[in-house]
């Protein structure tokens, strides 16, 4: 028996509705396996780590400047115009080249009328002495002749060796760092027209005077400039203090090809001070945040931010947010 068409449209609708409700239920039944699933507490494998406080050296990163030992100036030794400068930055000299020659035209005058005075004085003394050897001067005439014309040649060669004083030599053998001052300027005498490198390179940094207290000679010192990582022996601390400030200088080994008067930054210890230090494997660092793994009794744990700082390549110390006697996993230890 045929059933009527309102009540078939009827069936098939409850039928359909039947079948939605069911298919519902089954999804909100594995939504909710699903968010306890990923609710379910992760708990901690492998290696814990027990935080306690120890010593750790007390590193400063300072600024320093690569020198050398000692810097030489070469300098005018005479007032005048600089007509020549042989040297440029970076060239390498030897001590006793010259480098540059300083002119004073007024000296060069100077010698000019002190010579013809000699000529005169020599002239002098040659007729005196043969009218003397004819008896028509008396010997004190030409003793006088004689001393008037040595006195002339002596002011000459003074006047010659003041005008030879202008020839401006290397004071050592190096490297040429500083040659400012232009051919054709007007030095005064004293003034540096060229600073040569003397002595072996050294890194020569500048620290407080309560920090220089804790440095000690025979130090190791990490180094870094342009890129360049190197390790040097703290060889000199100055016994000295300008402006509450102390020197010292680093013989470095590794920086043969940095430049001189290129800033170096360097990594020496201070001394010991207190604090907490953990492997750098129990820190993760996310949108510029640390945090570690804080393993509960239960071995369960959580996640909590703290404040670091660097210490080596592989170790990092807590500044805040842990103490002692709490425990952490290593990230990727979890099951």
């Amino acid at each position: 028996m045929a059933m009527p068409r309102p009540f078939l449209r009827l069936f098939v609708a409850s039928a359909l509705t039947v079948l939605a409700l069911a298919s519902l239920s089954a999804c909100s039944d594995g939504h909710d396996k699903k968010s306890v699933e990923r609710s379910a507490p992760q708990t901690a494998s492998g290696d814990l780590l027990s935080v306690a406080t120890t010593e750790i050296d007390d590193i400063k990163r300072l600024s320093a400047t690569l020198t050398t030992r000692d810097m030489g100036e070469a300098v005018a030794r005479i007032p005048g115009v600089l007509v020549t400068l042989n040297v440029r930055e970076g060239d390498t000299v030897a001590k006793g080249q010259v480098i540059g020659v300083v002119k004073d035209q007024r000296l060069n005058f100077e010698a000019s009328a002190y010579t013809a005075t000699a000529l005169q004085a020599e002239a002098d003394y040659k007729r005196i002495k043969t009218l003397y050897d004819k008896g028509i001067y008396a010997k004190a005439r030409l003793e006088q002749a004689e001393s008037a014309w040595k006195a002339a040649q002596a002011q000459r060669a003074a006047a010659g060796e003041l005008a030879g004083q202008g020839v401006i030599r290397a004071p050592a053998s190096g490297v040429v760092v500083k040659a400012d001052v232009p051919a054709g300027s007007v030095v005064m005498a004293g003034q540096s027209v060229a600073t040569v490198t003397a002595g072996p390179r050294v890194v020569r940094l500048q620290l407080p005077e309560p920090q220089a207290r804790a440095l000690s000679v025979g130090q190791n010192v990490q180094l870094e400039a342009n890129g360049v990582t190197a390790s040097g022996t703290l060889s000199q601390i100055y016994p000295a203090v300008d402006k509450g400030q102390v020197i010292a200088d680093v013989t470095p080994a590794g920086l043969d090809q940095v430049l001189v008067g290129e800033r170096v930054i360097t990594s020496l210890s201070l001394g010991k001070r207190q604090g907490i230090q953990v492997p750098t494997a129990y820190v993760a660092t996310r949108y510029g945040l640390d945090y570690v793994r804080l393993v509960a009794p239960d071995r369960t744990f959580s996640e909590i931010p703290v404040q670091t700082a660097p210490l080596s390549a592989d170790r990092v110390e807590i500044l805040s947010g842990l103490k002692d006697g709490d425990r952490l996993a290593p990230y990727g230890a979890v099951k």
